[in-house]
């Protein structure tokens, strides 16, 4: 069995933002060499979110108008954890979202769904952050 382990990096500037990565997942896969197999691709930090869905801009308004209702980024106050920080309410939206994918590897290619794309989802940017591509399979 092979295996194979990559980084990505962000620094999206703003507070939020929504990345379609999906192209740089298959060119992990293309690295490693698998036909067979599973890749894991998860975020390293529990501020930001992996997740698989339509990229399509209406649904991405949604999401940010759905997670601001659920967990609104202000005021502050409102969060306990915001004693040294500002951002309870990206551990909420965070975990609402997910922190991984996985997704099967069937002829050297991602075994998607209709309209399936891998997304990384900063919710308190402005700083580096980073997502592990780990693909394990034959």
């Amino acid at each position: 069995m092979k295996s194979y382990r990559k980084e990505l990096y962000f620094n999206i500037p703003r507070r939020r933002g929504l990345v379609n990565i999906t192209d740089k997942v298959r060119e992990a896969l293309m690295e490693s060499g698998v036909k067979e197999g599973l890749v894991l691709v998860n975020a390293m930090h529990i501020t930001a979110s992996v997740f698989i869905n339509d990229d399509e801009a209406g649904l991405h308004q949604d999401f940010e108008e759905w997670l601001e209702g659920l967990a609104p980024e202000k005021p502050y106050s409102r969060y306990q954890h915001n004693g040294f920080e500002d951002n309870g309410d990206a551990h909420l939206k965070r975990t609402i979202m997910g922190r991984e994918v996985v997704v099967a590897i069937t002829g050297g290619r991602l075994d998607f769904g209709p309209w399936e794309q891998i997304f990384y989802y900063e919710l308190d940017g402005k700083r580096e952050k980073r997502v592990l591509i780990k693909i394990i399979g034959e």
